[in-house]
């Protein structure tokens, strides 16, 4: 695949669909050039839903001045995606047994239409024009020979999403099911899932368990203030429920980064508490686990750094070069021995990222025929 996107004119129109909101936009050349437009999702009335998906992508191309390619957006599962089916979801009570969403925009709209979850779109996104190649470009400058090009992408907020770019190809799945991280395992509650620990409802609960007052109007941002010092509250048990969410994070990211090996982009809503989860997710992931027998080994075979601390990226950059003999010549040979990873802050908005992504996505899938 030989495509210039930096400098690709084709238009794609997009869609970050939520439980609660639409937002649509249209992204040329990496770049939205709409301002986006958030319309209610009618997650409980199909019709009003549907009408709502239509009038969005109406609106965004009555702006443009140059015809659109393609319709490519972010849409909660389980779907097949491929064929543009939605199936049951739990925050759209109105859409069950299958509705064909694709086929629809397509009759209606005559462009080829792509369809994938957030999770993949925002990691895809991140790729193109976002963490991967601020990364690389930092490498780069520092002098290393270092580069990455896979990369594991997770969204924080009402659940806990992911999704995989290998090689700068997104990783979707035979079932469309790949990065579902959610229902990993809980490592503070093995019986549970992962998202029971990450998402806003797990904010709140440890938050009440460790001593909280217990309240249906606490939100997480008021649960961060606590923490911070500059709002009246447990501050200990508000502390306390953002690192669990990153003891259960840093858990089911080890053992996504021990398959797949690339760096780790986190998005989302709750990512805006970083300086409490990420510590706490370079702590575990950089901890040890046990033998039978009780010795303790790494729990990675990578050294994890947190790039958004100025020390970590240091050391993250620098890496560790070493130059050696080429056996039977007289040639020397350089090399970075350390086997690291970093994890890092979106470097986009998480809905600029998903309708980068979403571009991106539908120039690849068009370039397949």
């Amino acid at each position: 695949m030989n495509l210039n996107f930096l400098n690709d004119k084709r238009v794609v129109m997009t869609l970050d669909a939520g439980g609660t909101n639409f937002v649509f936009s249209a992204v040329q050349g990496r770049k939205e050039i709409v301002s986006p437009l958030r319309l209610d999702a009618h997650a409980d009335n199909l019709n009003k839903c549907l009408s709502n998906i239509i009038l969005g992508f109406e609106k965004i191309k009555n702006q443009l001045t140059t015809e659109p390619v393609a319709i490519s957006f972010a849409f909660p599962g389980p779907a097949d995606y491929p064929n543009g089916i939605i199936d049951d979801l739990p925050n759209f009570p109105s859409i069950r047994g299958g509705v064909a969403l694709g086929p629809m925009l397509l009759e209606k709209f005559k462009i080829p239409v792509f369809i994938n979850n957030d999770g993949n779109l925002f990691t895809l996104g991140e790729a193109a024009a976002g963490l991967l190649p601020w990364v690389n470009q930092k490498l780069e400058k520092a002098g290393s020979l270092k580069r990455f090009k896979n990369l594991f992408g997770i969204t924080l907020g009402t659940g806990f999403g992911a999704g995989i770019v290998i090689n700068n190809e997104l990783l979707i799945g035979d079932n469309s099911n790949a990065g579902e991280i959610w229902i990993t395992r809980n490592v503070k509650h093995p019986r549970c899932f992962a998202e029971e620990g990450v998402s806003i409802r797990a904010v709140r609960r440890v938050y009440e368990e460790n001593g909280g007052t217990k309240s249906v109007e606490l939100s997480p941002k008021n649960i961060y203030d606590i923490a911070k010092g500059n709002t009246a509250g447990n501050q200990q048990a508000a502390t306390k429920a953002f690192e669990e969410m990153g003891e259960v994070i840093a858990d089911s990211l080890a053992n996504a980064t021990t398959l797949i090996d690339g760096l780790i982009v986190i998005g989302g809503g709750l990512a805006g508490a970083s300086e409490f989860i990420v510590p706490a997710i370079v702590k575990k992931m950089n901890g040890t686990i046990e033998t039978f027998g009780g010795e303790k080994i790494p729990r990675l075979v990578t050294r994890v750094y947190n790039l958004d601390e100025k020390n970590d990226l240091e050391k993250f950059l620098k890496g560790k070069k070493r130059e050696i003999s080429i056996p039977f010549t007289h040639d020397k040979f350089a090399y970075d021995p350390e086997q690291r990873t970093g994890i890092g802050l979106a470097r986009l908005d998480t809905n600029m990222a998903v309708s980068i992504g979403a571009w991106m996505f539908a120039l690849k899938e068009l370039e397949k025929g």
